[in-house]
């Protein structure tokens, strides 16, 4: 019975957890593509977000290498199962958003490519034998992101 409580609380954890690391780094991105913006401003007086429309994927782009930068070390570290399952929300919400961004306004490409990257990591965790809270995090995030999807909702 101790087992189940632990299971159940550690996956309470990772959906309480997980929201508040989403919104710290939702909050960061907004921050990191400000200071990009304010580098930008530096160099020139166009409204850059408006007239170059390369500019904000670009922006995109570098937040994402970022964010796999920080995973790739949190993910490799000595770190408990429970700590890089609520972490692993992040970079999973980051891949889902830009596979979005990429794919929009094609929205069968969009949910076809996420459920490619589901089976794909989901195909990693069993080949690799990852612990179970890993699987529940990614059917989280991916449900979640779905959902996201499918009621319209603005990021």
């Amino acid at each position: 019975m101790n087992q189940i409580i632990k299971n159940i609380l550690s996956a309470l954890a990772v959906v309480v957890f997980g929201f508040f690391l989403l919104n710290v780094a939702f909050i960061f991105d907004a921050l990191f593509q400000s200071l990009i913006d304010t580098i930008v401003r530096f160099f020139t007086t166009a409204d850059v977000n408006m007239e170059w429309s390369w500019y904000p994927l670009v922006k995109h782009a570098m937040f994402f290498v970022l964010i796999g930068l920080i995973s790739w070390y949190v993910l490799r570290s000595k770190l408990g199962v429970l700590y890089k399952a609520i972490y692993m929300t992040v970079p999973l919400a980051v891949v889902f958003v830009t596979i979005g961004i990429l794919t929009y306004p094609r929205l069968m490409a969009a949910y076809s490519l996420g459920a490619l990257f589901t089976i794909g990591v989901l195909y990693y965790f069993y080949s690799t034998r990852k612990p179970w809270l890993y699987y529940f995090t990614l059917i989280l995030m991916s449900l979640t992101m779905l959902m996201v999807g499918l009621l319209g909702v603005e990021i």
